[in-house]
C-alpha cells in the first residue's frame, strides 16, 4: 500500500531528516518525494511505500503528528487511494 505524505511549516533545519529517519526506522521506502520553500514556508510531499512497514497507517499518521509538533510543522498522511479519490476531476 502506498501514502501520501504532506508537510507544512517555517522551514528550518533538519525537517527532510527527521521524517526520513522516521519512516526509515519503521521501514517505510519513499517512492517520490518533492519539496519546496513558498514565502518562507517550508511544503514536502512524499509518497511512500507501506508494503514492508513495521507500522499501520494509523500508528504512522500518529507518529508523524507527534514529530510534527514537535519540530512546528503540520504532518498529514493518506491513503493513496483516498487522496487519488479526492483530487480525481
Amino acid at each position: 500500500m502506498n501514502a501520501i505524505i504532506t508537510v507544512v511549516g517555517s522551514d528550518k533545519v533538519g525537517i527532510i531528516a527527521s521524517v526520513s529517519a522516521l519512516l526509515a526506522k519503521h521501514k517505510i521506502n519513499i517512492a517520490d518525494i518533492t519539496q519546496t520553500i513558498l514565502s518562507g514556508n517550508f511544503v514536502m510531499m512524499m509518497m511512500v511505500s507501506l508494503d514492508e512497514a513495521d507500522i499501520s497507517i494509523d500508528g504512522l499518521r500518529s507518529i508523524l503528528t507527534e514529530s510534527g509538533e514537535e519540530m512546528g510543522v503540520e504532518i498529514n498522511v493518506m491513503a493513496e487511494k483516498v487522496f487519488s479519490s479526492m483530487h480525481r476531476i
